[in-house]
């Protein structure tokens, strides 16, 4: 990912960022990180950047020339118009989901003001996001731009080395991070607690939920609320479990957001794949649903995004069609697997690193070295842009016979296993089964519930699930698309 910061102050920037985790992911090339002097594109000799504001009051003002110039440096040398965020205090309130959102970017600018702002035409002209990281006002950009870096690099692919340590934070669903404890088991009398000791995974996760709660409870009780109320929508969804797997699992994953609520109709918008979930019981509340979701994408900080939506009621496409202006574009099953136990994996793959034997195959994460070779086969999403978002999201695995590549899988945006292809000559040798079977056995691992959707017809895929175990919803899911 590559930051292009705008600034009067480069080498202030430049320091705060070359140290530590972040100093170590440039120095791999994982990050790309550069600092345009705003000061190098003024046309006054004296290079002053600044003029009184028309109209009078105090301080001054950023010209629009200057920045603009700068900006454009950035542009031209990108060949397009980049994402572009201006930090400032009347920005929405940066966050860590706004943090996992912007690191999908190529490219971002950030645009750091001083004195008393920016002219606002050069404003309106190149910037797409007004953030701050706070209400309170600062002397410039550059410590808020240097916070959102560091933010922003924690969710790029690699420059953790510990995978989960970029997932399990504070703020997911809503909560704060539970205690941790280190060396030594007691310390000035207290001790770590016991369950840590016990090497009993499952009730360590229970521990370390409950310990999120009661934290988050007294110590941001507005984040509870939130919490509470998405809590309250999983109880009443897993009355239909398998129909709604879709949403319940969203809501464990730490990505829902709650857009309408009111007894069983629920419509909840994804964070990560921003895609929307609506179910009902009752027509016209589910009605007054859809006008929640159109609401939402208007006032939302992305707009325009209720391209997707997730429909769990037939009787509900005509009111989506009118209301949002969205066609159905696939009808499924909900398949999920609900044991606990993982699938074996004899005869499937090998998980020790040595080379495959007997056919058998080797299952890796896949980079973009395998883009062109993944969207020749790959023909259900007709998007590059997609499948290069899921590759440089680690979403996608491969399998391989030796160094060839014979099939992949992957999971999407809002957590179903899908993507699913075993190339022609490597069919029928139980190479799916073995991509599968990792998948779910990687997701329980994780303490998620595997499930995946198959589309109306697809009969091989029907015949996989049922060998492997899966359970399908007797009712249908509708994918609807704006027009």
């Amino acid at each position: 990912m590559n930051f292009h910061i705008l600034t009067l102050f480069p080498e202030m920037v430049m320091q705060g960022l070359s140290e530590s985790i972040i100093g170590n992911a440039t120095e791999n090339g994982l990050l790309s990180i550069e600092a345009i002097n705003i000061r190098d594109f003024t046309k006054n000799k004296h290079r002053k950047v600044d003029d009184y504001p028309y109209g009078g009051g105090a301080g001054m003002l950023m010209q629009a020339q200057p920045v603009y110039d700068a900006w454009k440096s950035v542009a031209d040398k990108i060949g397009r118009k980049p994402r572009t965020v201006y930090l400032t205090p009347q920005g929405q309130t940066f966050t860590q989901q706004m943090a996992k959102e912007l690191a999908t970017e190529q490219d971002l600018i950030l645009l750091c003001g001083h004195y008393e702002g920016i002219d606002e035409r050069v404003l309106e002209e190149i910037v797409t996001d007004y953030m701050s990281i706070g209400d309170y006002v600062l002397t410039g950009g550059e410590l808020p731009a240097m916070v959102m870096v560091d933010a922003i690099s924690r969710m790029v692919p690699g420059v953790l080395t510990n995978e989960e340590s970029g997932c399990t934070e504070s703020f997911e669903g809503n909560l704060l991070e539970y205690p941790q404890y280190s060396r030594p088991e007691v310390w000035q009398g207290k001790a770590v607690p016991s369950v840590l000791l016990s090497g009993n995974q499952k009730n360590i996760r229970e521990w370390r939920k409950e310990a999120a709660i009661e934290r988050t409870k007294e110590r941001r009780p507005d984040l509870y609320e939130k919490y509470e109320a998405l809590d309250r929508c999983r109880e009443i969804l897993k009355k239909q479990k398998l129909l709604h797997i879709d949403m319940t699992e969203l809501i464990a994953r730490g990505q829902a957001e709650l857009v309408y609520a009111k007894g069983a109709t629920i419509c909840l918008f994804d964070k990560v794949s921003r895609i929307y979930f609506h179910t009902t019981d009752v027509k016209e509340i589910g009605c007054l649903a859809l006008e929640a979701i159109k609401e939402h994408a208007l006032t939302h900080a992305y707009q325009g995004i209720a391209d997707l939506l997730v429909l769990h009621q037939d009787f509900m496409k005509p009111y989506a069609e009118e209301t949002l202006g969205l066609h159905e574009i696939m009808v499924c099953k909900q398949a999920v697997y609900t044991r606990k136990e993982k699938l074996p994996i004899t005869g499937l793959y090998r998980v020790d690193g040595k080379d495959a034997e007997d056919g058998m195959v080797m299952i890796r994460r896949i980079g973009k070295e395998y883009l062109d070779t993944v969207v020749a086969h790959y023909h259900t999403i007709d998007d590059p842009a997609y499948i290069i978002e899921r590759i440089e999201k680690g979403a996608m695995y491969g399998a391989f016979l030796g160094d060839e590549l014979v099939g992949f899988i992957g999971t999407h945006g809002e957590g179903s296993i899908g993507m699913l292809e075993v190339f022609q000559e490597y069919r029928r040798r139980r190479i799916g089964k073995a991509l599968e079977t990792y998948m779910i056995n990687l997701a329980l691992e994780a303490g998620q519930t595997p499930f995946g959707q198959v589309a109306e017809g697809n009969e091989k895929s029907f015949r996989l699930q049922e060998s492997l175990g899966l359970c399908f919803s007797k009712a249908d899911v509708y994918w609807m698309e704006k027009k």
